[in-house]
């Protein structure tokens, strides 16, 4: 429509039923446009919601074991590894140490070396074992997903 004065173009906002948006404030002059703001703000939420829908998000969960624990316990655990594996997160394995336990550590690095070489074929490792505390902890992730380190689980013993 090129260039006119704020009340002009007010007025022609309002007899065709629109609003006057200022779409470039940096410009010289200001561009601003005559359309529907609430269809705008409408079509602008509905197309975020499109882009949103197609990510994939990856989720990283956590497992936590003691380092005593029980074979059927540690098959249940590991099952429960296996389904998130599948479902595509991130899966963070972390041995909880209490007390005198923080003096045998190696249990703990030799448990989380157990349940990786279970996970070789679906898993890779993304984080060797790290202390964090009193938690002993490495990451893996599902095969379909490139880990930041390739780290195979006879490493843990290693590290």
């Amino acid at each position: 429509m090129g260039a006119m004065p704020t009340s002009e173009a007010l007025r022609l906002a309002l007899d065709r039923g629109l609003d006057l948006v200022e779409v470039s404030p940096a410009a010289k002059p200001p561009v601003c446009r005559l359309l529907d703001y609430g269809k705008f703000r409408y079509l602008q939420t509905k197309k975020e919601r499109e882009a949103r829908k197609g990510q994939k998000l990856t989720f990283l969960r956590e497992v936590r074991f003691r380092p005593n624990i029980g074979e059927h316990d540690m098959e249940a655990k590991s099952r429960q590894v296996s389904k998130l594996l599948e479902e595509g997160a991130k899966v963070k394995l972390t041995v909880m140490f209490r007390g005198r336990e923080m003096d045998h550590q190696d249990i703990g690095r030799d448990l989380l070396r157990r349940v990786a070489e279970t996970f070789k074929e679906k898993a890779k490792l993304e984080k060797p074992p790290s202390m964090e505390g009193r938690r002993l902890s490495i990451i893996i992730t599902p095969s379909g997903q490139r880990p930041r380190a390739d780290k195979e689980p006879e490493e843990i013993a290693n590290a």
